[in-house]
């Protein structure tokens, strides 16, 4: 299944009045940069109806985590990402790195989401990362 969670990971863009058609280079085609939606929240949406299952049914609720936590984990974890990416690890699931500033207050949500794509790859794919807590690494 072609179809792997990076490719599915989409950031929500709030529209704009530019023009679209300005030719992206690579790097810029290979990178997810977190964006604000239409309300000012940061706020990303993966286009894999197993995630949304996942979110329901597996994953812990995001009121068991603090915003510092998962903001902590969450820089480590984009780190080990960048890095599978650069060095072509995973390329079947990891097709893009992330854009993530640790200095940004993204808000409780999004790093929530954000830290679930983790483990969600986890669950779904068995790709360890070493920044998720034990209890949400999937055994293998």
């Amino acid at each position: 299944m072609k179809n792997l969670i990076l490719l599915l990971l989409i950031f929500c863009l709030p529209f704009s009045c530019s023009s679209q058609d300005k030719s992206k280079t690579d790097k810029e085609k290979s990178e997810i940069k977190p964006s604000k939606n239409d309300d000012g929240e940061w706020d990303i949406d993966v286009l894999d109806t197993q995630y949304d299952y996942f979110l329901s049914a597996i994953a812990k609720p995001m009121n068991q985590y603090s915003e510092s936590y998962l903001k902590s984990r969450n820089i480590n974890l984009v780190s080990e990402w960048n890095s599978y990416f650069s060095s072509g690890k995973y390329r079947n699931v990891i097709e893009s790195s992330i854009s993530y500033d640790p200095r940004e207050n993204y808000g409780l949500k999004f790093e929530y989401k954000l830290y679930q794509v983790f483990a969600y790859v986890n669950w779904k794919y068995g790709i360890r990362m070493n920044g998720l807590s034990g209890s949400d690494v999937t055994r293998f």
